[in-house]
């Protein structure tokens, strides 16, 4: 496998890119990026990133346990929100308490434009260190709040957890682009399966060690597990950035340009309405089996089936991308995504709930990864693949921090299901549409269909 070369960051750019689209055999061509830009979107040429080896799998497991630790335990929210309904905060609503989460899953989306950026700029340890420090402290000090006081709960979870997942989040997600470019997506699925499993296994450890140890002690417990993940994964994980030379003036991603990139634009707007539908089972699923009078303990377990069959979607998915193209593949799980949505209305048996939930977590799992791959590869420049993904990332994550409200909201007391299965199943029809005017863009740009 070639190693990165050590010459000028300027010998690095200037060969960056190759003259076919993003998962294309590599070129000869290169351009002057301290020119202006030109338009076609192109990769990173093989010779400069190696593809591969002992350093980049390790790098890819190290993220994995990063995943495990933090965005695994994000996902593991809903055992905490049935816990503080019925038993820490049984003095306030519902609907307040879901904002605890929501903060939390906006977050890593909504901080992802600074520290992408960063990313950019050589700041991969840092973040890392910092971002898992604030997570492990805030979750320690989740383990010390009193029942009832909410502030308590909300500055320790919602905020703390989600500021350390923010600064770590689009860092672990893009560190695949130091070390691959062919089987580029296929990596960085495999890295964000670690946040799949660990929304299997972080749920089952919580529900049962509340009974037995408290909750203080099972936070604490659970934290332990989150601080050796964390300290694994930084372990493994190498970076790759190229040397820089003092002299040379590096031209700077062009911040503003982003907003006038009319692939961009759409993949950023069908992303934030996107995030309106998609979440829906994922909150709301044990509910509705429960109500629909389907066995508590398989409804509880449906999402950790979800979450478990996100693995292998996570990773599928990724590798039909680097076959296929990232939108290619994206677009149909989104349609697919939004039929599953409409198909909650046929959940009434236990074998139903088991149904939907292994196909939803498979092509949920792969369009949350896949979500990743595809504004990854909007980038027209490797120094800006950080950016673009951070800041599309901010933008959507105001879909994630309205969905669960506006959900409840449509859902009210009565319990009225089809008004917000029919509004997320329409947010992410919609979203389709932005998404496959994001594609013939790209296939007009590239001159190509595998996009």
């Amino acid at each position: 496998m070639p190693h990165l070369r050590s010459e000028s960051t300027h010998a690095l750019l200037a060969a960056a890119f190759p003259s076919q689209s993003s998962f294309t055999t590599t070129t000869e061509s290169a351009y002057d990026l301290r020119a202006p830009p030109p338009p076609l979107r192109k990769e990173i040429n093989s010779d400069i990133v190696a593809e591969g080896g002992v350093k980049a799998w390790m790098t890819i497991l190290g993220a994995w346990f990063i995943f495990f630790g933090t965005l695994g335990y994000l996902y593991s929210f809903g055992v905490y929100q049935d816990y503080y309904t019925r038993i820490l905060l049984s003095h306030h609503s519902p609907s307040k308490i879901a904002w605890i989460g929501s903060i939390q899953l906006m977050m890593p989306f909504f901080l992802g434009a600074v520290s992408g950026k960063l990313f950019d700029a050589g700041y991969f340890r840092a973040l890392e260190i910092i971002g898992g420090t604030i997570i492990t402290a805030s979750l320690f000090l989740l383990s010390l709040v009193k029942p009832q006081q909410y502030y308590q709960v909300f500055l320790s979870q919602g905020i703390g957890m989600g500021l350390g997942l923010g600064l770590t989040f689009v860092p672990s997600a893009s560190i695949a682009v130091h070390h691959f470019k062919r089987r580029r997506a296929l990596a960085t699925g495999m890295a964000l399966s670690g946040g799949a499993m660990g929304s299997v296994v972080f749920p089952i450890m919580i529900n049962h060690l509340i009974p037995s140890v408290g909750f203080a002690k099972a936070v604490r417990y659970s934290a332990c597990i989150v601080l050796g993940c964390l300290v694994l994964g930084n372990c493994l994980v190498r970076t790759a950035y190229p040397k820089k030379d003092p002299s040379e003036k590096i031209s700077k991603p062009d911040i503003k340009g982003f907003f006038s990139d009319p692939p961009y634009m759409c993949a950023n707007l069908g992303a934030l309405i996107a995030n309106f539908g998609i979440f829906f089972p994922l909150i709301y699923l044990q509910l509705y089996a429960i109500q629909h009078n389907i066995n508590p303990n398989l409804a509880f377990y449906s999402i950790a089936i979800v979450n478990g069959v996100g693995v292998l979607g996570r990773v599928g998915g990724n590798h039909l991308a680097d076959l296929y193209g990232p939108f290619n593949v994206f677009i149909p799980c989104t349609i697919i995504n939004s039929a599953l949505i409409f198909a909650v209305f046929g959940v009434k048996t236990e074998a139903s709930l088991i149904a939907f939930s292994v196909i939803f977590g498979l092509v949920s799992g792969a369009w949350l990864s896949l979500s990743i791959a595809g504004l990854a590869t909007l980038a027209r420049r490797p120094d800006e693949v950080g950016a673009r993904t951070g800041i599309a990332l901010a933008i959507s994550s105001f879909g994630a921090l309205g969905a669960a409200p506006s959900q409840g909201a449509l859902l009210t007391d009565m319990f009225l299901w089809d008004k917000p299965i029919i509004f997320s199943g329409s947010m992410l029809a919609v979203s389709a549409v932005c998404f496959i005017a994001a594609r013939a863009y790209l296939v007009k740009e590239r001159s190509t269909q595998k996009v």
